[in-house]
């Protein structure tokens, strides 16, 4: 397994640990710094983190004063991974994790929403599939009202649409993107 570490706040500095390989590919620190300087203050937040892989983004929120995360991922090299840094930095009490693959969780999601930032890393080359699952899970009232939502994806891709949430920032990173959204002004509320 190779290393990666915690960026900034209470956990700052402590190694997170990733599968070998490159299917699980977390983000990296120059992206994870300069996506929280965007974001600035999430004191207080409920985290959603879709394709979870280590933790690594929802740790750093976590780190940095999220209230709580809920953590989706399904692939077994990186749930160990995950389990373990979670373990590790003693971070169990505010995070949960569901092993099943995001549209298996809808209804757990929906359940323990809405959340006012959702992150979400999927593989990249599955960047539809997992649009049409934040749309259904939008369309739902995952994101709360203020909430916000960052989707990473290749620099290559345009920016998505996803609908319910307007896009409001894309920052990239060499062949790193992310797009930011918040819910549509334009929308109303959501049932």
């Amino acid at each position: 397994m190779s290393s990666l570490r915690v960026i900034a706040g209470r956990y700052g500095g402590r190694s997170l640990k990733a599968p070998r390989g490159t299917k699980t590919r977390p983000t990296s620190a120059r992206v994870r710094e300069a996506l929280f300087a965007v974001l600035g203050d999430v004191a207080d937040v409920r985290v959603l983190d879709l394709h979870a892989g280590t933790g690594a983004l929802s740790i750093e929120a976590l780190s940095r004063g999220a209230r709580s995360a809920l953590l989706v991922e399904y692939d077994r090299a990186a749930l160990a991974c995950l389990r373990e840094n979670l373990e590790i930095l003693g971070a169990t009490g505010r995070a949960d994790l569901i092993p099943r693959k995001v549209a298996q969780a809808e209804a757990e999601i929906l359940r323990r929403g809405p959340f006012d930032l959702v992150l979400c890393d999927p593989p990249w080359s599955e960047l539809d599939r997992a649009v049409e699952e934040l749309t259904r899970l939008v369309a739902a009232g995952a994101v709360a009202p203020g909430g916000r939502l960052a989707l990473e994806h290749s620099a290559k891709a345009p920016r998505p649409a996803i609908a319910g949430l307007d896009g409001y920032d894309e920052r990239r990173w060499g062949d790193t993107a992310v797009s930011l959204f918040r819910p549509s002004t334009e929308s109303g509320p959501q049932t």
